[in-house]
């Protein structure tokens, strides 16, 4: 049986934007636990002996039913973690075209794979087929609290797993809320289940042998726990962690939409997005009109109330993250930083907001050169030529996503080839699509979500040789 902590009253959803305790959460318990994996993996065994047809009619009925119910859903996510109200809005609405979409792709993506020419392995039929794995265990962030989620839970269905969610602490109204949506789909009971409990129970929930796999979205330090626990445990993984997203611009580049789109992937989600574009490389010849253009753009930004329509940025979402981050500004600054804007924030006391902030001249010696900002912070850096662009977009230990901004196709080209990423955006910002595979190397973790590959993550593939 796998064991935790005893239930204490310790999960509350505090408002960010007023510092509020709205609610109240007990975790649970080694009993609770018990229950809820025991009937995932009754759960599974169902799944796997149903038809494509059917999880695909479950889905989209979820899926309608979390449209319907987008406004509650939006307005909980801005109570708990601060993102505009506009924007959580956006998050349920691409969670449900997720949902739809591995509904409609599934069987197309899981489908037997026959190989061309069985007789050169001495068969007369081979193949490869995917199967599902079980049970897994899905970690989650608190920053997109129901598109993270979803961006797991609707491949893993889709596939025939059960999925057991242990979502981040200060957003249990989104967990609860996930916990029952696809059972009120028509998923057998347990398909997917939300636990309301800390961290520390996560070790003896991977050890469990019921538990097939684990995929986890969140820090560095969080990736490197699960991925030890899981590896003791002989378990597939799947890690998507921090990020310091370069954002390279240069010469020839539209300087205007360049600018403009920087600043949306900078400041989208509160700036507390691991994808958002963190450091702007910018040619010299070029940088310091982009710089102007970037700056003006900063500090035009309306910081206050997140459920107003009109609001651009929002609090951060723990009163330790934004003191993180005024942290390492600070820091930044004392040895050298230049702030080039910052934009105005509500008054003091009145939640945990951050100014939205510009800053050049950061060195190696500063905390920011290579520890990930989650907030709204960007940082420019200005590069000779495309060669120490490129050696500054590699220059961190993380490499999640990129962009760049050129309209000479050979550089595109040369760039795209040289940069150390899970993916690369031109002329554009990095943006997750239900369509394209999500991932990142190095310090930013391994395995991909979305996409084809996201789905066949979480599958056995086996071979199959018929003599």
């Amino acid at each position: 049986m796998t064991t935790a902590a005893p239930a204490t009253r310790s999960i509350a959803v505090t408002n960010p934007a007023t510092g509020e305790v709205l609610a109240q959460f007990d975790t649970q318990g080694p009993a609770e636990i018990e229950t809820c994996i025991r009937t995932a993996q009754e759960a599974a065994r169902q799944l796997r002996a149903t038809g494509y047809a059917t999880r695909a009619a479950w889905m989209r009925r979820a899926a309608d039913l979390l449209e319907a119910d987008r406004e509650e859903v939006a307005r909980a996510v801005v109570t708990e973690m601060g993102k505009t109200i506009v924007q959580a809005r956006a998050e349920v609405t691409k969670s449900a075209r997720t949902m739809r979409f591995y509904a409609d792709h599934a069987e197309e993506f899981l489908a037997d794979q026959p190989l061309a020419a069985p007789e050169r392995v001495g068969a007369g039929q081979a193949l490869t087929k995917y199967q599902p794995l079980g049970v897994v265990l899905a970690v989650m962030p608190w920053n997109y609290p129901i598109w993270q989620a979803m961006r797991f839970a609707a491949p893993a269905l889709m596939a025939g797993n059960a999925g057991v969610l242990k979502h981040a602490s200060n957003v249990p109204q989104s967990a609860l809320y996930l916990d029952s949506l696809f059972t009120r789909g028509g998923f057998p009971p347990g398909s997917f289940s939300s636990l309301l409990i800390g961290s520390g129970a996560v070790a003896s929930i991977i050890a469990d042998p019921r538990i097939a796999a684990v995929t986890l979205t969140g820090s560095e330090g969080a990736g490197r726990s699960v991925g030890e626990h899981a590896g003791r445990a002989i378990k597939k993984t799947v890690l998507e962690l921090g990020g310091s997203d370069p954002f390279l611009v240069m010469p020839g580049a539209d300087l205007e939409k360049a600018a403009k789109t920087a600043v949306a992937a900078r400041m989208n989600n509160n700036g507390q997005s691991c994808i958002a574009g963190k450091r702007f490389i910018v040619h010299t010849d070029v940088y310091d009109e982009f710089a102007a253009l970037f700056a003006r753009k900063i500090a035009a930004l309306s910081v206050g109330d997140p459920l107003q329509e009109t609001t651009d940025i929002g609090p951060l979402a723990t009163l330790s993250g934004r003191d993180e981050l005024a942290g390492q500004v600070d820091d930044a600054v004392t040895h050298g930083a230049r702030v080039l804007a910052k934009a105005a924030t509500p008054a003091e006391g009145t939640g945990w907001y951050y100014p939205p902030t510009l800053l050049e001249n950061v060195g190696p010696d500063s905390r920011l050169f290579l520890e990930e900002a989650f907030g709204p912070v960007a940082v420019l850096y200005r590069a000779a030529d495309e060669q120490e662009a490129v050696a500054l977009a590699n220059g961190t230990p993380f490499g999640l996503s990129s962009a760049v901004w050129t309209n000479d196709d050979d550089q595109a080209r040369r760039i795209v080839d040289a940069l150390e990423a899970g993916a690369v955006f031109v002329n554009g910002m990095s943006v997750s699509y239900p369509e394209l595979p999500f991932g990142g190397v190095r310090d930013s973790g391994y395995g991909r979500e979305l996409g084809a590959a996201g789905i066949r993550e979480f599958c056995n593939l086996k071979t199959v040789w018929i003599g």
